[in-house]
């Protein structure tokens, strides 16, 4: 089978918003590739090996590829896309005056080739992730997440994700029930589960990303410990005032709640975050582009949330907030 690829030439701060319109257009697939070069800082506190080669792409930029079936009306699909780019301005998304290209590509171009550069990669102290191909023997007190995200998200190895994984296991306590708001592959939520978590609620509104969420919780065993929902938190939060529902897994309010969304996503229900956290719960906030640090902390605050910690890896920042 042939497929369209379509590829944007972007910046890395407008990846995960460009990605989700992919998905949206109808995607079978989508790969990420950022800067290579030299002179991008990585960290390899843990020992981490950068497998991926070196390319050409400029620093700050990046290349998203979409891959559409046999039969897609390719320009219409880039009329759409061209059109929900240029939408990103209006969230002060600087895309770079993308550039658009396409092809027609074959099944084995793309399906599985990626799979070679995914190897284990310990993210933390104890965390390490391992793709459900690899074979991978764990260390002393090191705690494995099993992960297949299919081509329709990343390996859990983005500085956000990464970011997010170490703060987790700092905050995390024995107990706890957590609630993961824009869940995609579940890996944050399956981390929250292995580190000690009584419960984990975990929600995204992409029916892919509840698949994926699905299949991942099942590959760790989790699935008595982990409930999935198609849903935003807000609806969870008046379902449970209407009914008091037990089917979300956890007794609102929580002790801990993580989003790793985009910061303009994340200004939306700040509130709502408030609202489900405990006194003295902790809010987790990832996604975050540092030209974005400040406005994200001042909604925080504008809610009573104290920022309490924040943490940086390339351009991104961690928030850890506190509810009085």
């Amino acid at each position: 089978m042939r497929w369209h690829e379509i590829t944007v030439h972007t910046t890395e701060e407008a990846i995960e918003m460009i990605t989700n319109f992919i998905h949206e257009l109808g995607a079978g697939g989508v790969s990420i590739e950022e800067s290579g070069t030299l002179n991008k800082q990585r960290d390899t506190s843990l020992g981490q090996w950068y497998e991926l080669p070196l390319n050409d792409i400029p620093e700050g930029r990046a290349e998203i590829k979409g891959y559409f079936a046999e039969g897609t009306d390719t320009e219409a699909v880039l009329a759409d896309l061209k059109s929900a780019v240029e939408r990103l301005a209006d969230y002060d998304i600087d895309t770079g005056n993308p550039v658009y290209t396409w092809k027609e590509v074959d099944d084995e171009d793309w399906a599985t080739a990626w799979k070679q550069y995914f190897k284990p990669l310990r993210v933390s102290d104890r965390l390490t992730i391992k793709p459900t191909w690899e074979e991978y023997e764990a260390g002393e007190g090191e705690i494995i997440l099993e992960l297949d995200p299919g081509m329709a998200f990343g390996t859990g190895t983005h500085a956000t994700t990464a970011l997010c994984l170490r703060t987790l296991e700092k905050v995390v306590q024995s107990g706890d029930e957590v609630i993961d708001v824009g869940t995609g592959s579940g890996i944050l939520a399956i981390a929250a589960a292995k580190l000690g978590a009584k419960h984990v609620l975990a929600l995204d509104l992409d029916p892919v990303s509840v698949s994926s969420a699905t299949e991942n919780t099942h590959l760790n065993g989790l699935e008595d410990r982990i409930t999935i929902k198609l849903s935003d938190l807000l609806q969870v939060l008046n379902e449970n005032r209407e009914s008091g529902s037990s089917a979300l897994g956890v007794q609102l309010p929580v002790q801990v709640v993580v989003a790793n969304i985009l910061a303009e996503i994340i200004l939306l229900f700040v509130q709502d975050v408030y609202d489900a956290l405990v006194s003295g719960g902790t809010y987790i906030v990832s996604g975050v582009i540092k030209s974005k640090q400040e406005v994200v902390q001042d909604g925080l605050a504008a809610v009573g949330f104290i920022v309490s910690e924040v943490n940086e890896d390339q351009d991104w920042v961690v928030l850890v907030a506190r509810k009085p």
